[in-house]
């Protein structure tokens, strides 16, 4: 569920930030080849571009509202910049450009609201391009989303530069777009991400290059989880223009009452991560179900005082962890942490209302990428995953990358799965 792969931000060790950007985006601008109306930013609810009302739902859903130029790397700095993670790079042929894409979705509540996320195209190759979704694991520091932060790309690089076109949401209040993020619910997170797909197909037609419909969907963490809804979601029409080809989630959490929940107590999730994941969620969905009239219900003192104004959205994993408890069970009252062994009332709510993500039946291939040494997000959430599609008839392995930590298990897949769908790809197009 973790924002990013090693659960460190770049000075401690994360992503390396490139120097220049600024400047690429200046030369990068004055090169697009796309409508005034979509390289502008649109501040004040401006009129769209013609186009993007082509590729919208019929109630505006998806509309691209600006496109952003953030990043461009040569196929050499691709290289390096993965190589450092480290991350195999034998995928990559291409250099990459990608851009910040500002559109029209709907928030929790089916309201009008806008959003933000990452298009990265690659920098060659052909003209027609498939599409992969991927959908980033967990962050509190609405600047480190994708389509902001240059140290949070790692996955959309990695398949742009295999020769696919990547459409990567911030998801709602992360970014650029308004309001908090209603952390892990993964019905918002999905519109969103379909809404972030019809963007990217007005986007890239604007800069030259058409999406042919194609999508393979993949997702890291809390990523991993909101994949398994999207790939259900085009399954059943979301969006007619878009046909799911193939599902590689990374370890997510797919069984939050069976598994995740659990493991919080249990001693297989690590305790920073657990207390920083349990805070986070009942925050959030708190928002969305009736989970405390006051955080002194479920938080213990001081925390309870504190926990709220930690989770919004402008502060980092940093600032927000070192403010609370050392393990769950110094986090929550004696009466609530009973209620996580047996959940009751809106903790069962929004722990159902955010289940059941492997409950259906895939028509197109999948793998379920994990860690056995995992720490945050268990592997059992695979597993539980693999038995609910097995009971539809559907064979999804469990691809198990060893004693890898949580990052680690991102590390070892990511560049699998690149490989995989463009094995996938070449079989379709032969």
């Amino acid at each position: 569920m973790t924002k990013h792969m090693n659960n460190t931000r770049t000075a401690q060790g994360g992503w390396p930030v490139r120097r220049g950007l600024a400047a690429s985006a200046a030369l990068l601008l004055a090169s697009l080849a796309v409508a005034p109306a979509a390289t502008a930013a649109t501040a004040g609810g401006a009129s769209a571009p013609s186009v993007a009302s082509a590729h919208a739902d019929s109630s505006g859903r998806g509309t691209l509202l600006s496109v952003v130029p953030v990043a461009a790397h040569s196929r050499a700095g691709v290289v390096r910049y993965l190589a450092a993670l480290p991350m195999d790079t034998g995928t990559v042929r291409y250099g990459v450009r990608a851009y910040r894409l500002t559109y029209r979705t709907v928030d929790p509540h089916g309201r009008p609201t806008t959003a933000t996320g990452l298009l990265t195209l690659p920098e060659g190759g052909g003209r027609r391009l498939s599409l992969v979704s991927d959908t980033h694991g967990t962050m509190v520091d609405r600047d480190y989303a994708p389509s902001v932060a240059e140290d949070g790309r790692a996955q959309s690089y990695l398949f742009a530069s295999a020769g696919h076109a990547v459409a990567a949401p911030d998801y709602l209040g992360l970014g650029k777009g308004p309001g908090v993020h209603p952390y892990m619910d993964t019905r918002s997170a999905v519109t969103a991400s379909v809404d972030m797909l019809r963007a990217a197909r007005t986007a890239a037609s604007g800069l030259g290059r058409t999406v042919t419909g194609d999508v393979y969907v993949t997702g890291f963490s809390q990523g991993g989880q909101v994949a398994m809804a999207l790939g259900r979601a085009l399954q059943e029409g979301a969006d007619r223009h878009f046909r799911l080809r193939a599902l590689a989630p990374v370890s997510g959490p797919y069984d939050l009452a069976g598994t995740e929940t659990p493991a919080l107590t249990d001693g297989r999730v690590n305790d920073i991560s657990g207390v920083f994941y349990m805070s986070y969620f009942l925050v959030a969905q708190n928002r969305l179900h009736p989970i405390y009239k006051d955080p002194a219900e479920a938080f213990r003192a001081p925390y309870a005082d504190r926990v709220e104004a930690l989770f919004d959205g402008r502060h980092t994993e940093e600032e927000v962890i070192p403010q609370l408890a050392p393990n769950v069970r110094e986090l929550l009252t004696d009466r609530f942490y009973a209620q996580l062994t047996h959940p009751s009332g809106g903790l069962a709510e929004a722990l159902k209302a955010n289940d059941g993500t492997c409950d259906w039946k895939p028509a197109v291939p999948v793998r379920l990428y994990a860690g056995s040494g995992d720490t945050d997000v268990p592997i059992g959430n695979a597993r539980s995953c693999s038995r609910a599609l097995a009971g539809h008839g559907v064979t999804a392995p469990v691809m198990d990358q060893g004693q890898v930590d949580h990052g680690g298990s991102a590390y070892a897949s990511l560049p699998k799965i690149a490989r995989w769908f463009g094995a996938l790809e070449d079989g379709r197009t032969r």
